[in-house]
């Protein structure tokens, strides 16, 4: 897959294609049936597949400090794209002038002109332009102006297992908003329903205290990258994956009451592994939560604590 930051950049020979528009943070079931939908239209017609992003979230740029938990980084979202079949990624830097493009002018100028777009594939709920003023139904008018076909996808509710329920009362759609809230709340098992895979958090593996170590159990202590959707602190089962390899690990996340520690960290003991990782860039991947965090007696105790842990994770990940 192509990928490329801003409209401008767009190479030629990746216009006039079939477009699909989103954040699409987590790449979850939802939009991965919307996305789909658009790879199926563009091979159909024999016609490239688009999608354009943004970076940073809209949220951080209209109300400053307020970015929500990021359940992908753009690399691994730009993955996750690929592996649908997608075939261009368009970036699109998301500034205070940009969020004032009028709707009429997104489609006319961004969709019409500048991407010479096809067919647009979005979800029902899908809005745009200034103050979000864009709908589907005003998108449709527009398409038929500006020369472009728009298609609205039914959104993929929670208890459907893939199947569409229009209307159904008290069953919420599959978002984004509410996969970072089960991973806040620790509920990895519903936050991997939800995004079809296994939540991970990323980033550099870098030096901690080193205690780990000094009672057998030697951890990788991850610097985590901006923004991320770490899940509530306590225990869990998960792997760690680097370099192609991808290693059973016992998945700590807290400030290490035990030793009165005062500082949030998110480390793993990978099962059956001794080597040196410092410097690795490393993903996290959670299976299951084993326990909350706990303040022990003594040492000895943790250990013994952590031993149970380990043979818990080796279980959970075994059937994973």
């Amino acid at each position: 897959m192509r990928w490329w930051r801003g409209l401008d950049d767009t190479p030629a020979d990746w216009r006039g294609g079939v477009v699909t528009i989103g954040f699409f943070d987590g790449v979850h079931v939802g939009h991965r049936r919307i996305i789909g939908r658009a790879v199926e239209r563009a091979r159909a017609l024999d016609l490239p597949s688009l999608v354009f992003t943004f970076d940073p979230h809209p949220a951080e740029v209209l109300r400053p400090g307020s970015h929500p938990a990021q359940l992908t980084t753009l690399p691994f979202k730009a993955e996750l794209l690929a592996a649908i079949g997608v075939d261009a990624l368009c970036v699109q830097p998301f500034t205070l002038e940009f969020s004032q493009v009028p709707a009429e002018e997104f489609a006319s100028k961004i969709l019409g002109e500048i991407l010479q777009t096809r067919v647009v594939v979005v979800g029902q709920n899908f809005t745009y332009g200034n103050r979000a003023l864009g709908t589907v139904d005003t998108l449709v008018r527009s398409g038929a102006q500006h020369g472009f076909e728009v298609e609205g996808i039914p959104l993929l509710r929670e208890d459907t297992d893939g199947d569409e329920v229009p209307g159904a009362p008290g069953t919420p759609v599959v978002s984004s908003t509410h996969i970072r809230a089960q991973v806040a709340e620790g509920d990895v098992i519903g936050a991997a329903h939800g995004l079809g895979r296994l939540h991970r958090v990323e980033g550099v593996v870098v030096h901690g205290d080193a205690r780990g170590r000094t009672i057998g159990f030697p951890t990788a202590n991850l610097q985590v990258t901006p923004w991320a959707a770490i899940p509530a602190d306590g225990v869990y089962a998960g792997y760690a994956c680097w370099s192609g390899r991808r290693q059973p690990a016992a998945i700590s996340i807290g400030t290490n009451p035990t030793f009165a520690g005062r500082e949030r960290r998110v480390e793993a003991f990978l099962l059956d592994f001794d080597g040196d990782l410092y410097g690795e860039y490393m993903a996290f991947e959670f299976v299951a939560r084993l326990r909350p965090t706990l303040k022990f007696g003594s040492v000895d105790d943790l250990v013994v604590q952590m031993a149970l842990d380990v043979e818990a994770t080796r279980t959970a990940t075994t059937h994973s």
